[in-house]
């Protein structure tokens, strides 16, 4: 019943709020699912400290990647311990942190209005190099959720990461931002870098996963497939589930026992091709 609630608790967390809405209460902590980890702390070059938990391999699988999770709009890397114990019982290491100004990391004055900071890229590359000089013996790879995709765009167009997988993938936040208005009768900002944010993506080279539900009305699977489509010969592949915004985990499951196991198939099959 327990494990039953924080799922619950996890999808209704989740669900998207396209502003920022941080939580700096962590509800349950990677042990609460059983996984072993370490905190630690990283330092970004502006010298904000970034909490962070690296979830090892479970069940003596190591298949010698890391993957460093970068969160959405809203609460904490703790809302995302199920998706961190999918890809660690397949045998990935996961570093989840929290942006500052989320979670335990450090202070930052946040407008609740506003969609995102490019501090927030700032944060994710931290986190990427560290993972990367951590585990050197490791393939280093990034995975985006909602807006945490667009740090990974940033992160990914200059650090080169040996891979990128993101869900509900925001291909133009200029135009997200006018959804939003237009459905929701919301205003949300942008910073100025938004305006440039189409020219990062031209300059992703690592493969890429992308996932999107079929229901996702902001980041529908047509853009998702626009990015595929302008691979040019770059590996590139996009899944598709029947649902909304960051319903992912729980479409891509074959039973309730099995939480995530399409999902983590997908992702090992993808990470398979070198």
């Amino acid at each position: 019943m327990k494990q039953y609630l924080l799922i619950i608790l996890t999808l209704v967390l989740s669900l998207p709020v396209y502003a920022l809405r941080p939580n700096r209460t962590y509800a349950y902590t990677p042990d609460s699912l059983g996984l072993s980890y370490r905190t630690a702390r990283i330092e970004t070059p502006d010298h904000f400290q970034l909490n962070s938990w690296i979830i090892e391999p479970r069940n003596g699988r190591d298949q010698h990647v890391t993957i460093v999770v970068a969160e959405g709009d809203a609460g904490n890397m703790g809302q995302l311990l199920f998706h961190a114990k999918m890809l660690a019982d397949v045998g990935y290491r996961v570093l989840l942190f929290d942006y500052r100004g989320f979670g335990h990391s450090s202070d930052f004055a946040i407008d609740q209005q506003r969609l995102y900071y490019t501090e927030f890229a700032v944060d994710l590359r931290a986190a990427f190099l560290y993972a990367r000089q951590q585990f050197p013996q490791s393939r280093t790879g990034i995975f985006g959720f909602s807006m945490g995709t667009i740090m990974a765009t940033h992160v990914a167009a200059t650090a080169q990461p040996d891979f990128l997988i993101g869900e509900g993938y925001v291909v133009d936040p200029v135009t997200l931002v006018a959804a939003i208005k237009q459905v929701k009768n919301k205003a949300v900002t942008l910073p100025p870098e938004a305006a440039t944010y189409s020219t990062l993506l031209r300059q992703i080279r690592c493969p890429m996963l992308l996932v999107a539900g079929t229901k996702d009305t902001n980041t529908p699977v047509a853009d998702s497939r626009r990015i595929v489509q302008a691979a040019h010969h770059r590996q590139r592949k996009l899944i598709t589930f029947e649902g909304a915004h960051g319903e992912g985990l729980t479409a891509l499951s074959s039973t309730p026992g099995q939480y995530g196991d399409l999902y983590a198939a997908a992702v090992q099959s993808f990470l398979a091709k070198k």
